[in-house]
């Protein structure tokens, strides 16, 4: 197998030997999460994606927390509207929508509103993540979900989080398998794959149609010792790839190949300093940074 060229930074392309194999990875799209500039409304993350180098956006259309807005353009026809023309003008894509919680009181047909919504903007995947300490119900939920999106060509991706009822990548892998539906999957994050002692054998178990993309960002090496701090770091304020201690390159090394990049990198104290574009810009260039470190440590 011959190795693909390095063309650009900007571009990601990247490839790299692994466990004495080669492999070729592209990393081509960079996709700029909707929590990185999340006091953005959809029309102004398309705009501040387009300025700032990234290929696609991700959409929060429903709220995730109480603290955290969200952006109903199931019902806000006019933003919806704009935020379209936005698209149309900058060539920027929607990547994927969020948010689903599973929790007891879940009703799967209410989210058919947001996945019509998804499709109009031409998102391919949906994230979802499991708040439902019953795993059998969130199972059946969850293959409900990916029945009611397949019309609309929309994968569902369970996220895992160490503070809810699927804490890990073995809990989310053991949910989508028993689900077992062709448009579903498992959205790593690497901060929660390092805060939740999810192992490199466990990402290597799956199979790659498993993981069609991947949040990356970076944190401090020393891990959280609460839930709440932990989630403050998640939610509030990361680090940009490369400006922290989570081994980004062995977990990206172990990634299927081609899948774009989601840059979750949620820094409230500077987005009040420099402002929400200084924040997406300072991600990617963090992002293109660490891919081409893996492709130097090759030379």
């Amino acid at each position: 197998m011959n190795y693909q060229p390095w063309n650009t930074v900007e571009k990601g392309m990247l490839s790299y030997r692994l466990d004495s194999c080669e492999r070729v990875v592209t990393m081509t799209d960079f996709s700029l999460a909707h929590l990185t500039v999340i006091t953005l409304a959809p029309p102004q993350v398309v705009d501040v994606a387009a300025r700032t180098g990234y290929r696609f956006v991700g959409i929060r259309l429903i709220t995730a927390t109480p603290e955290s807005p969200g952006y109903s353009l199931m019902k806000d026809k006019r933003m919806m509207l704009e935020t379209k023309a936005r698209l149309a003008d900058t060539g920027i894509g929607v990547h994927d929508i969020e948010f689903v919680r599973f929790a007891p009181e879940t009703d799967v047909e209410s989210f058919l509103p947001f996945l019509e919504a998804g499709a109009e903007l031409g998102a391919r995947h949906v994230i979802s993540a499991g708040y439902d300490p019953d795993r059998r119900r969130l199972i059946d939920r969850f293959g409900s979900l990916c029945d009611l999106a397949a019309p609309f060509r929309l994968t569902i991706n369970l996220e895992f989080f160490p503070w809810t009822h699927i804490p890990n990548l073995s809990e989310a892998a053991g949910v989508v398998a028993a689900a077992d539906r062709k448009n579903s999957g498992i959205l790593v994050d690497v901060l929660h794959f390092d805060r939740s002692g999810s192992t490199i054998e466990q990402l290597d178990a799956l199979p790659p149609s498993r993981l069609p993309f991947v949040h990356l960002c970076d944190a401090p090496a020393e891990k959280p010792t609460t839930t709440e701090a932990m989630i403050f770091a998640a939610r509030t304020e990361r680090l940009a790839p490369g400006e922290g201690g989570i081994n980004l390159q062995r977990i990206m090394r172990h990634m299927p190949p081609g899948i774009p990049v989601g840059l979750e990198v949620p820094m409230a104290k500077l987005t009040r300093e420099r402002g929400a574009m200084e924040v997406a810009r300072r991600a990617r260039e963090g992002a293109a940074r660490v891919l081409a470190a893996m492709e130097r440590e090759l030379n």
